[in-house]
């Protein structure tokens, strides 16, 4: 052998053996998650209804739910532990966020696991008035912050429930807070979803910011229908959300027709890498 061929034969080996240890892309894993305001617990006619709840949230097959408009041993709920009696009915591990005293007991967000929860905690998102007003009269409002064991690799959710008032002035600065717990209050490298009921518009400037940070609006190009979920009778706006980040995509969303509470319930089912 020439040493030129030599050369050449060693070269393709070197080359080959390259190509051999490229490691292969991370498979692919579907989650589906729920995000739903249950109204505390009561349909359109203020009925009564968890168990209804928890058939849907079983209907829909969910990993991950992110509830809002929850009561905890409130007079207006029985007193009920909503969150403890839907994790009884679901077998979900469940963790709880107040964000305010109501009635005797407590009120704020909820997140339903079909997988453990390894730590939770709720961040108060504060807000300063701008003049000419007071936050006096504002209910305080939270983000419940969870890091879920799923299989693959864990998952931080952040839930949430914003101002409902008519403008923007309390919603800015409360999703400003929440999109600073995404890049401080989480761990590195783990996917992040952020969701709830933001009674934002799409072309509100809530949006903007969180497409600013890097988030996408999961319902675009995979949802079917409009997005409309409030009220649930005759839906005419679109005030909840799934935002997502990195290698997630969507590969369907469904809004579903349901009178369990005011809002209509979002399906979607994720694949992450």
């Amino acid at each position: 052998m020439t040493p030129l061929a030599r050369l050449l034969v060693l070269a393709l080996a070197a080359l080959l053996a390259g190509c051999a240890t490229v490691p292969a892309p991370p498979p692919e894993r579907a989650v589906t998650v729920l995000v739903y305001n249950i109204h505390a617990g009561k349909d359109t006619a203020e009925g009564e209804n968890l168990p209804r709840v928890a058939e849907l949230v079983r209907g829909t097959g969910a990993d991950l739910v992110l509830l809002q408009e929850v009561d905890r041993n409130t007079q207006r709920s029985g007193p009920v532990d909503q969150p403890a009696v839907l994790a009884r009915l679901t077998g979900y591990s469940v963790a709880f966020g107040r964000t305010i005293g109501f009635q005797g007991g407590d009120y704020g967000v909820a997140l339903l696991s079909r997988w453990p929860i390894r730590r939770d905690t709720l961040v108060p998102l504060l807000v300063t008035a701008p003049p000419g007003r007071t936050t006096g009269n504002r209910e305080q409002r939270g983000v419940l912050v969870a890091v879920v064991d799923a299989p693959g690799g864990p998952i931080t959710v952040l839930n949430t429930h914003l101002d409902h008032t008519g403008d923007d002035v309390w919603r800015m600065q409360e999703i400003a807070t929440v999109l600073q717990v995404s890049r401080t209050g989480v761990e590195p490298g783990i996917p992040v979803l952020i969701g709830g009921d933001l009674n934002a518009r799409p072309e509100s400037a809530v949006h903007e910011q969180l497409r600013g940070a890097g988030f996408r609006d999961a319902w675009e190009g995979c949802g079917e229908g409009d997005a409309m979920t409030f009220p649930a009778s005759a839906p005419d706006r679109r005030i909840d959300y799934l935002y997502v980040n990195g290698a997630i995509r969507c590969e369907s969303a469904q809004v579903l027709a349901s009178d369990t509470s005011d809002h209509r319930p979002l399906v979607f089912r994720l694949r992450l890498r």
